[in-house]
């Protein structure tokens, strides 16, 4: 791909043949959506680096990340999901990643209280409602899709949005994505965020090469957004390319560590 060397597109041949072959059994390859490459490529982790993934399973974008930090430094992944978790495992076994700490199905809401502004880069790929993937003739791509769940949704990614940003050093550089067009779970994060941590919070122009996306959302509905949030990127979804969303942060200064505890809906406890 002309955005990312290390990418590539097999036009023939079915992904079962391809998992029967050396390269595949030994890690050199991995099968992963073009999109899910993008939030590692614009976090742009460096060697000798402290990296928190917080919502790593199944471990995609965890072992991209090793790898761009040719397995020096640390990468700290996180997943609440017991199944997933153990997916992440496998990957990171057969691919190599041998800088991955691996936190056993941890409240990502919770990471932080540990690790308080201890990480250079953190890469909150959020849980989300997927509108990004949705396909008129699968209805299996969306059957699961309510009224209700760009709401939720959205709740438990500003949940997950405070625990990243808290455990993010003052300088650090954080990237927010999913994989859904829903401003709820978008463009709005990214304002209420703004709202919540003012001038400790900047949102950067992302400076690398992208598939065809547009800027954010100027606004939606009667809710205007502050013009930072216009630079996050929606990526336009194409026969290669899925639907996705992508902004990168930067914490300008250090803040208070909130004294406040929530559990899992995002409720104070």
């Amino acid at each position: 791909m002309p955005w990312y060397k290390e990418a590539f597109i097999l036009r023939k041949g079915k992904q079962k043949d391809l998992e029967k072959t050396e390269l595949y059994s030994s890690g050199k390859i991995y099968v992963q959506g073009l999109s899910s490459m993008i939030p590692p490529l614009v976090l742009g982790p460096k060697p000798g680096e402290k990296v928190l993934d917080l919502a790593a399973a199944p471990g995609s974008k965890t072992t991209q990340l090793a790898a761009l930090m040719g397995n020096e430094g640390q990468v700290t992944a996180n997943d609440e999901n017991p199944v997933r978790l153990e997916k992440l495992k496998a990957n990171l076994q057969r691919q190599g990643a041998t800088n991955v700490e691996l936190l056993e199905a941890g409240d990502g809401g919770l990471v932080w209280k540990d690790r308080f502004e201890i990480f250079d880069r953190v890469l909150l790929d959020a849980p989300c409602s997927s509108e990004g993937r949705f396909q008129v003739e699968e209805p299996g791509t969306y059957g699961y899709w309510k009224e209700d769940t760009n709401r939720k949704m959205a709740k438990l990614q500003r949940r997950l949005f405070k625990s990243a940003f808290l455990a993010l050093k003052p300088g650090g550089t954080m990237v927010y994505s999913t994989c859904t067009f829903a401003p709820e779970e978008n463009e709005m994060i990214l304002q209420w965020a703004l709202e919540t941590y003012g001038g400790a919070l900047a949102i950067e122009d992302i400076p690398i090469s992208l598939p065809s996306h547009t800027r954010g959302l100027a606004a939606w509905g009667d809710l205007k957004f502050n013009l930072p949030v216009l630079k996050s990127v929606r990526v336009l979804p194409t026969a290669d390319v899925e639907g996705f969303f992508a902004a990168k942060l930067r914490k300008t200064r250090s803040i208070e560590a909130p004294q406040e505890m929530f559990d899992e809906t995002g409720s104070k406890i």
